[in-house]
């Protein structure tokens, strides 16, 4: 190879020059790895624990004795006396009114409100969207426009101060939620599936219990858990239409809070009882507002 050859040196000043060019200098800052890799899982956390701060705040305050519950000392020895003070008055009786009444209420509602939305689903009649639309606007008045009629008309009934006058309110605004929500389960079942149960010799109904209902399974659940969580949550209609046998956890806690003074132990101790089960219900049927169970149902 000839070197002297101009074109030659030339070719072999650039390669040198390249070779000889400083490396490009790193950021002067990087995040830290363990935040680049855990940094959606932390902030989750965080977000979790300003969301969840009340209700710790609470449960903490059940367990702490009366005589330091205005105490920002987190180091206490927990105690139930609390909780054991509770057992001692009228609030065992008012928890079991609202299981009662909330679970009486929800089964009412899935009864009549779940037929109501397959049919409003499937069956193609005149006025099908007039009716769907008018049951909606049950929903959209405010609850306490309706506390006066409730009020005459369950005086006039016997129905004030009881479990199934209470219940049958929670009935008439828990419907709505669940004829709209089953509707869109309803729909998203493929028609073919219960054709298929017809050529197999089932019914309407037997199509509906055996094919149908057990695709909606899911929602089912996650409607029942929305009808007991507002029913057992309601404070208005059962401050108003108890007096002294039908009264329930909620109204019950604010007898706590009395001229003497407010008994903020018993009321913390109430407060976490009252959301245990909502916590229990909302936890066992987390799955169920996710997941479906008609993926797969049909093969393209």
């Amino acid at each position: 190879m000839n070197t002297a050859n101009p074109a030659f040196q030339d070719l072999d000043r650039r390669h040198v020059r390249a070779h000889a060019r400083p490396a490009r200098l790193a950021p002067a800052w990087r995040w830290p790895r363990a935040l680049r890799v855990h940094g959606r899982g932390i902030a989750a956390l965080a977000l979790l624990l300003v969301l969840m701060f009340p209700f710790l705040w609470l449960v903490q305050l059940a367990f702490r004795p009366s005589a330091d519950i205005f105490s920002d000392d987190l180091l206490f020895t927990p105690t139930l006396a609390s909780f054991a003070s509770l057992l001692q008055g009228n609030f065992p009786r008012s928890f079991g009114n609202s299981l009662l009444v909330s679970t009486l209420s929800t089964v009412l509602s899935l009864a009549i409100g779940v037929p109501a939305a397959y049919a409003l689903t499937r069956w193609s009649f005149r006025a099908r969207r007039q009716v769907a639309l008018w049951i909606l606007v049950t929903r959209m008045a405010p609850p306490i426009a309706f506390t006066i009629p409730f009020f005459l008309a369950w005086r006039w009934l016997g129905l004030q101060d009881t479990v199934l006058g209470l219940a049958i309110v929670y009935l008439t605004f828990n419907l709505a939620i669940v004829i709209w929500l089953m509707q869109t389960f309803f729909e998203a079942v493929p028609p073919a599936l219960e054709e298929a149960a017809y050529i197999d010799g089932c019914g309407v109904w037997q199509a509906f219990w055996r094919v149908t209902l057990p695709l909606a399974a899911p929602g089912l659940a996650a409607t029942a858990v929305l009808c007991f969580i507002f029913a057992w949550n309601d404070f208005f209609y059962a401050l108003i239409l108890t007096r002294t046998e039908a009264i329930t956890a909620p109204v019950a806690i604010v007898n706590f809070l009395q001229y003497e003074g407010w008994e903020w132990s018993r009321i913390a101790a109430a407060g976490t009882l009252v959301m245990f089960p909502v916590v229990v219900f909302t936890l066992l049927v987390r799955k169920w507002l996710v997941h479906g169970l008609t993926a797969g149902g049909l093969k393209d």
